[in-house]
């Protein structure tokens, strides 16, 4: 079996941890309709323009509503379609199309039944269930423990990003457009995966904390060039930046980026299981205050997966714990207009081991 085909075996693991949360709640059933929650637990793929939705029994059971077509290899026990398109058009009422097809399938189960609050609306509520509990954090939480699987599409993710900055240290000039940059790494990234990207990233500025490129922008001499990459393969992103000076850096941008290289350091050293990341960030925090050159005024990281941010927070409005499993995205930054044309800032992704961390994102941090 390929790394990056449908680990059948893993996405059972998977429902048998949300069944875990069902027996506890005292829960009948589940019911998902966040093509990444169908992902999560069935190994399917479903692009954003397509709804999905998946029903978990409390014998463990999985029945999948497929859009358009069932798919080749699922970890669903029953499978079936619906008309996502009409003669090639996509159709408008694809959530009640969907949904009257899991009905089918599954009827009205019985009890109460665990649904995503922010996602189960009234089609949902008068077909499939008429007593409902939110699942939607415990689903958020339990995601943040990577399995293999999900680790191989992510690394794949990550393994782009490297080729991605290579590029980019050959194209950066001054001269050179932040268009023609953005769609030679957008090249780079599609041409590792094989296929198109499911996600991207969103820094493409030069002289700038960060943005979309823009037309007609070009670098200039003495800048730093902050690139935030995210391609995402298969639903799963890789999240890191690199900061790549124009031409020779300065006395000024090489001090910094000594800081920050000393942020790295303590997050490398202190992260671990049971280490508060409110409290990691603010060691961070104290640490690049002592920076003579830029201020550090953002968040630390935050995790990444299915979505570009997840738990963990590396953040003072978040109390979050770090825990085996967990991804994590560390991106310490310092910011001066002037001294530093416009700022740095670097950004690592680690996975949490039994005790500490391992990165995920081997490649140079020179600027």
């Amino acid at each position: 079996m390929s790394e990056f085909e449908i680990n059948i075996e893993l996405c059972r693991k998977r429902q048998a941890r949300l069944l875990e949360v069902l027996q506890g709640k005292g829960l009948s059933g589940a019911i998902v309709t966040q093509n990444a929650h169908v992902q999560w637990l069935s190994g399917v793929y479903f692009p954003p323009v397509f709804q999905s939705a998946a029903y978990l029994d409390i014998n463990g059971e999985l029945t999948l509503a497929s859009p358009h077509k069932v798919p080749e290899v699922s970890a669903a026990d029953k499978v079936d379609r619906y008309d996502a398109k009409y003669h090639s058009t996509m159709r408008n009422d694809q959530n009640l199309a969907c949904l009257t097809k899991l009905a089918e399938m599954i009827g009205k189960p019985a009890g109460l039944i665990g649904v995503e609050y922010s996602y189960f609306g009234l089609h949902g509520r008068n077909l499939l269930a008429d007593s409902v509990s939110d699942i939607e954090p415990e689903l958020f939480y339990m995601r943040r423990r990577k399995e293999a699987d999900e680790l191989a599409l992510m690394q794949h993710a990550i393994d782009a990003t490297g080729k991605m900055y290579e590029t980019a240290r050959e194209m950066i000039q001054p001269g050179v457009s932040e268009i023609d940059v953005f769609n030679a790494l957008q090249n780079v990234a599609v041409s590792h995966f094989g296929e198109p990207l499911t996600g991207t990233g969103n820094d493409y500025q030069c002289c700038s904390r960060g943005g979309a490129p823009r037309g007609g922008a070009v670098a200039n001499a003495g800048e730093l060039y902050i690139l935030d990459l995210g391609p995402a393969f298969r639903g799963f992103y890789a999240d890191n930046a690199r900061t790549i000076a124009v031409t020779e850096p300065d006395e000024n941008q090489l001090e910094a980026w000594s800081w920050i290289m000393k942020a790295f350091e303590h997050v490398e050293a202190n992260a671990k299981p049971g280490k508060s990341c409110q409290q990691l960030f603010q060691e961070v925090q104290s640490l690049l205050d002592q920076s003579p050159v830029g201020v550090f005024n953002h968040h630390l990281g935050h995790g990444v997966g299915m979505f570009p941010h997840e738990a963990p927070h590396l953040n003072p409005h978040w109390q979050d714990v770090f825990e085996v499993g967990d991804v994590f995205t560390a991106e310490p930054g310092l910011y001066d207009p002037v001294l530093l044309r416009a700022g740095m800032r670097i950004e690592n992704d680690y996975v949490v081991t039994e005790t500490g961390v391992r990165k995920l994102t081997d490649f140079p941090l020179e600027l």
